[in-house]
């Protein structure tokens, strides 16, 4: 049994309660968890309209991104062992408990190794929000020096989505407000504006998920990579328009978080309360406008 922070049938609230957990399977990690993010995707889950839109039925965990000392591990793993401190981003929906948890069950696939000197704690923020990111900023194709725009530049994805871009050498503006001018040009932004501009950029990330809005930043046969949504950008004027599902990639995960232990990727804590306590981060989250990541503590 682990304690674990659960998403119940009829329910808007999340419930933390002692669960079973299944011993790891082919393939799988058990982990001690050490922390984990309050992401708005917990949020969309726990309130019900998640487990509707996947079809989800029946009592499942929540916490979608996560760090952990490795404590067993399934037949066929390699690569991991008990005793390592590893990154994980959980996307079984179903799995009694997953980062919101005491201990959870994860892919090996899903996992990464954390690099020396990266605080297990911060580097929570970085599984689900970073593999958005490099996704997003994936389906952009090659940079050669294009423009860019990321909108919520200064949000959990967006962040990450402005460095990495920038990394990759396009030219990044961000969208996001004035206070938040100096973490967008230290993420590798050229400019910020606080307002949606015209169609003049060769491509927009965007992470605020402004949908159609955001497709009249796009420059005539450009390209718009978003987040999937109920209401998707329908494509025009020859624009492309990418939709990704973020999914775990341990081997991705494993170069965001060095990127991160270099400094290129800042990990941002909004704040931090123990697992017991979780209705203060959710609570957070869910009035938004927040920067970082409010943490759940588990070890």
């Amino acid at each position: 049994m682990t304690l674990a922070l659960v998403s119940k049938p009829g329910t808007t609230t999340p419930v933390l309660e002692q669960v079973t957990l299944p011993a790891p399977g082919p393939g799988e990690l058990h982990v001690r968890v050490v922390a984990a993010s309050v992401d708005p995707v917990d949020l969309f889950l726990a309130g019900g309209t998640g487990r509707a839109v996947w079809g989800l039925t029946g009592t499942i965990g929540l916490g979608s991104s996560l760090t952990g000392v490795v404590t067993g591990t399934g037949d066929g793993v390699t690569g991991f062992a008990p005793g390592d401190r590893i990154a994980a981003a959980h996307a079984v929906l179903t799995a009694p408990a997953r980062g919101h948890a005491e201990e959870t069950v994860v892919p090996a696939s899903a996992a990464a190794t954390l690099p020396d000197g990266l605080d297990p704690v911060a580097a929570a923020t970085l599984p689900l929000n970073g593999l958005t990111a490099a996704q997003l900023v994936d389906r952009l194709g090659p940079a050669g020096g294009r423009t860019l725009l990321v909108t919520g530049a200064a949000g959990g994805v967006g962040g990450f989505a402005v460095a990495l871009a920038a990394r990759a050498g396009w030219a990044v503006t961000a969208l996001a407000r004035e206070s938040d001018r100096d973490f967008v040009l230290r993420a590798g932004a050229r400019d910020l504006v606080t307002a949606l501009p015209g169609a003049e950029f060769d491509a927009v990330v965007d992470a605020a998920v402004l949908e159609a809005a955001a497709l009249g930043a796009v420059r005539d046969g450009g390209v718009l990579a978003g987040p999937t949504s109920a209401r998707p950008a329908t494509p025009e004027r020859g624009i492309t328009v990418e939709l990704v599902d973020s999914r775990p990639d341990g081997e991705r995960l494993t170069e965001l978080l060095e990127l991160a232990a270099g400094g290129v990727l800042e990990l941002r804590v909004a704040g931090r309360v123990p697992l017991g306590e979780a209705e203060v981060a959710y609570g957070n989250v869910a009035a938004g406008g927040g920067r970082g990541r409010w943490l759940l503590l588990a070890d």
